[in-house]
């Protein structure tokens, strides 16, 4: 387990030369007497221990000058927050566990981001636990490991094959998730994921493609089966064939493997990808075997990373807003800190957007 904690750091604001003077001078007794107290912090700082003990729970009511001799005489006298005393006194920890898989995943690292951003904000820390492998029995031992530490809450990322029966999470515990196998039962945070999966193959019609390939995701991934059944969906409601979809992963290996395959029909013009990933692997495969992009078939991902801009052709993708719903899932625990209350039915569905690029257009007549 990896925990992150938020760092103290003295801004630089300069200290009058007697302060200063005095401040080494205490600095330094302090150390031969042992561990510094919030009163040794708040007379060297010139404020009150009221305004010490603000200071180190990360409240914002402080003004900046003062909180920066705050930390400046913290920092001198090597003084470290008690935080267990703060949990005594105000019943919270100033905490938030986090669960995720896979962190290297681009989606995954953006969503952590928010979070992180977010707790920050908020004055908490983060302890957090990678899961590298997706066996339901390793997430909730992971949980378990995080519900043992001094948390106020817990973030679940993505939680692998664990469903809820398998994370066990604690009764009472504010709990947040993205994982859209969890979305439901716990407060969640996630993308509009039908919807975007709509605008994709919308679009591909639109152009005047006949139907649209689809290259799936992992079989155990729920937010995989949700974009098959929402391509298949959409196909049907149109009255378009729906072809057979061709089963793949998240890796760029799954697009590139399943290219070889598509570039073998005439009659394959558009194809719908499960992630960017995937459609940056059959770009390169249709390449490799003279099939032109866009001219001979059109190619959209899914989620909106960055590296698909700069890809050739520049990839046409539906994008998702992974830093949000990081921000989201810490907003939903705090409200449960404060309240008090778990509504496994409050849902943020954060929309996604359709980015039209160059991998993507009408049909050679």
């Amino acid at each position: 387990m990896m925990t992150l904690s938020l760092p103290w750091a003295w801004i630089g604001l300069p200290l009058a030369p007697g302060r200063a003077a005095r401040l080494t001078k205490v600095a330094g007794r302090k150390r031969d007497r042992g561990a510094p107290s919030v009163a040794d912090v708040a007379r060297l700082a010139g404020v009150s221990s009221q305004t010490v003990s603000r200071v180190s729970a990360g409240a914002t009511n402080v003004r900046p000058d003062t909180r920066e001799r705050v930390l400046h005489a913290m920092q001198q006298l090597g003084y470290a927050p008690n935080r267990a005393a703060q949990a005594l006194r105000s019943g919270s920890f100033k905490a938030i566990g986090v669960l995720t898989q896979q962190i290297l995943r681009t989606g995954e690292a953006q969503t952590t981001n928010g979070v992180l951003q977010a707790a920050w904000e908020a004055g908490y820390t983060v302890s957090m636990v990678q899961v590298d492998r997706p066996q339901s029995e390793d997430m909730g031992a992971a949980v378990h490991r995080l519900a043992a530490q001094a948390v106020d809450g817990l973030v679940v990322v993505q939680a692998g094959r664990a469903g809820r029966e398998h994370l066990a999470l604690p009764a009472g515990m504010p709990v947040a998730v993205s994982d859209s196998a969890l979305v439901g039962y716990y407060p969640s945070a996630s993308a509009d994921q039908v919807g975007g999966v709509r605008a994709a193959v919308g679009h591909l019609l639109q152009l005047g493609h006949r139907t649209v390939h689809h290259i799936t995701g992992p079989a155990d991934s729920q937010s995989a089966l949700i974009r098959s059944a929402a391509w298949a969906s959409c196909l049907e409601e149109a009255g378009r064939e729906v072809p057979e979809a061709i089963s793949g992963d998240w890796d760029a290996a799954a697009g590139y493997a399943a290219g070889r395959k598509l570039a073998a029909d005439p009659e394959v013009t558009a194809v719908f990808c499960a992630n960017d990933e995937v459609a940056i692997g059959l770009i390169r495969s249709l390449h490799e075997q003279g099939r032109r992009v866009p001219e001979d078939v059109s190619v959209v991902g899914f989620d909106g990373l960055e590296l698909g801009e700069y890809c050739f052709p520049p990839l046409t993708t539906i994008r998702q807003d992974f830093h949000r719903a990081g921000v989201e899932m810490v907003n939903l625990v705090l409200e449960q800190v404060a309240s008090g209350v778990q509504d496994g039915s409050r849902r943020i569905v954060i929309p996604t957007e359709l980015v039209v690029r160059g991998s993507t257009a009408p049909p050679a007549r």
